[in-house]
């Protein structure tokens, strides 16, 4: 029987600068010193309900557009709510934004989503503002790190 905890990543990534930082993630979430974890990444399209029922903690990453998460990331969070709401309160999860202006109301459309699945965030939101920088690479393999090895110390 596998014992494997399992952490979901799903990330929205349409330019090469985010597709690093969700890479940065999953490397951090696969860090060698994280042995009990199996890692699954999905774009926001690709996953649904069924990948969230089957995890143990969720990293969701997002860009920001006209002030809001992407539509992908709202279409998962559409697709999924409801068949999910019963089923997993108190899933531990952390997300990062990647923002071009401040990322407010992104941050708070995801609060209000997951306060309404009533799901545990283990971690502040990583908002990636401004310019791009190379700084948020590691601060997403950071991330992925630390919900990894949390999972895995059984810590959430």
């Amino acid at each position: 029987m596998d014992s494997k905890k399992k952490l979901l990543i799903v990330a929205h990534a349409p330019s090469p600068n985010t597709l690093k930082l969700r890479e940065a993630v999953e490397q951090g979430a696969c860090h060698e010193d994280v042995g009990n974890v199996e890692v699954t990444v999905l774009a926001p399209l690709d996953a649904g309900p069924e990948d969230v029922l089957a995890c143990d903690a969720i990293i969701l990453g997002t860009t920001e557009n006209l002030g809001y998460m992407s539509g992908a990331l709202k279409d998962f969070f559409d697709r999924s709510y409801y068949p999910c709401l019963e089923k997993t309160q108190g899933l531990p999860f952390a997300y990062y934004i990647r923002a071009g202006h401040d990322g407010t109301g992104t941050n708070r459309a995801i609060e209000s989503i997951t306060t309404g699945l009533r799901w545990k965030r283990i971690q502040d939101p990583l908002i990636c503002r401004g310019e791009y920088r190379n700084e948020f690479e590691e601060q997403c393999r950071e991330l992925g790190t630390y919900v990894a090895a949390s999972l895995d110390a059984g810590l959430v």
